[in-house]
């Protein structure tokens, strides 16, 4: 009885490997005659039937689906599978004996080209259309191109960025993950001479290049330039991805991480605090705008964001301080205007309390009013210098009517009024 299982089982085993190989002679057949829908069909079957240790047609069967997937076709999902195929080869064969990896290699370089370029003609719509799914697809073809390559990783760099783009922020997490776990820094070294024709500046493919066109005596100033690490970037990136997501401790987290690598990142440092102002936590706010302050001192946005954080907390003088600064560095910025104007009335508010408690002593509500109005007085030159600067500011002229009506101003006031009815 014994003897007879194991002989049905050797001739079940000798079915098996006869079936495989009908597959796969199918298959090759089908894709002589350029019938690749029905060799990927008689490949599908033969894939079950493949056993690990027959070798010779595991490497023939991988060989075949790359050349039965890359003829049918490299349409986004086609791209995919053939990327996959080619992978599956080169390691099968890494780890038993190369055969079909020269001839593959040909075939996932054509298609590498293809995809990169198919990737960046994505990419082109995606920038004219603005869809989520046309930089999606650009995305997914930058990621295929990288699967297909490796050691291009900027192509990786890439994808990430482009499905941050497509609003999915999950995907391109994972791949900037990826990127900070290869050490990836995106520094490259670009080759770059002084034609002497035109005295233009131009990058060439290599140093070599570069050189040869120097000893022609064609070019002049020959020099590498070397690109700024992106990883602070990457850091920045993941973060923001994490907010998207109300990931909120994962993205202190990557700050966290981010930071302690590049201290003195101005852009991480803004992501940082932007993070704690969407949190509420505007004392948080306030501190790292300072800190940003001390890192890049002529940016008058932080000044003016600062300004704000300390009209809220009622530092009024400290806030027109900020806003000054401001105006310091920019002399066009209206909004710093409107609201140093803004925390100048503030300080007519006590003043307005004690008139509303005095109302029958006419005397001391004489006097208050005329403290009142000293202060509109010094408020109004920087509604009107705001007004200047920007005239499609609403509230602006909504203060800046109150301002000339509470002054008796009624010519200016008549005619800001006429001004104000024609944008109703």
């Amino acid at each position: 009885m014994k003897r007879t299982l194991l002989i049905l089982s050797a001739f079940m085993i000798s079915m098996t490997v006869f079936g495989q190989k009908d597959e796969l002679k199918n298959a090759q057949k089908n894709i002589d005659a350029k019938n690749y829908a029905a060799a990927i069909t008689e490949l599908d079957k033969a894939e079950s039937l493949i056993s690990a240790d027959d070798q010779k047609s595991k490497a023939q069967y991988y060989h075949l689906k790359v050349l039965a997937l890359y003829q049918n076709g490299t349409n986004l999902a086609n791209i995919e599978k053939i990327s996959k195929a080619c992978k599956d080869l080169f390691k099968y064969e890494k780890e038993t004996k190369v055969k079909y990896t020269p001839e593959v290699r040909e075939i996932s370089n054509k298609l590498f080209a293809t995809t990169v370029n198919n990737a960046s003609e994505k990419y082109k719509k995606a920038l004219e259309s603005g869809a989520d799914a046309d930089y999606a697809s650009s995305a997914k073809l930058f990621y295929i191109a990288y699967t297909l390559s490796p050691k291009d990783t900027s192509y990786l760099d890439n994808a990430a960025l482009i499905y941050n783009r497509a609003k999915q922020y999950d995907k391109s997490s994972e791949l900037y993950e990826k990127l900070l776990k290869l050490n990836y820094t995106g520094i490259s070294n670009s080759y770059v001479a002084t034609s002497k024709s035109d005295g233009q500046d131009v990058t060439f493919a290599d140093e070599k290049a570069m050189n040869l066109q120097v000893k022609l005596g064609l070019a002049e100033n020959p020099r590498v330039e070397v690109s700024e690490s992106r990883r602070n970037i990457i850091y920045k990136y993941l973060a923001e991805n994490q907010i998207e997501l109300n990931n909120f401790d994962k993205a202190i987290e990557v700050l966290g991480e981010g930071r302690k690598e590049f201290p003195t990142s101005y852009e991480l440092l803004i992501t940082q605090a932007n993070l704690y102002y969407k949190q509420g936590n505007n004392a948080k706010f306030k501190e790292l705008l300072e800190e940003a302050i001390r890192l890049n001192p002529t940016n008058a946005s932080l000044y003016y964001n600062v300004g704000v954080m300390n009209m809220d907390l009622k530092h009024t003088e400290e806030a027109i301080a900020n806003f000054k600064k401001a105006i310091e560095l920019d002399p066009t910025f209206a909004s710093a205007y409107q609201n140093i104007g803004t925390a100048i009335i503030d300080k007519a508010l006590p003043i307005v309390d004690e008139m509303n408690k005095n109302l029958n002593d006419f005397k001391k509500y004489d006097q208050l009013q005329a403290k009142q109005f000293e202060i509109y007085k010094e408020a109004l030159p920087y509604y009107e210098k705001a007004y200047e600067l920007d005239k499609t500011s609403i509230g602006t002229i909504q203060t800046l009517l109150g301002l000339y009506e509470n002054l008796g101003m009624s010519e200016k006031s008549k005619a800001l009024q006429a001004v104000y009815e024609g944008m109703k």
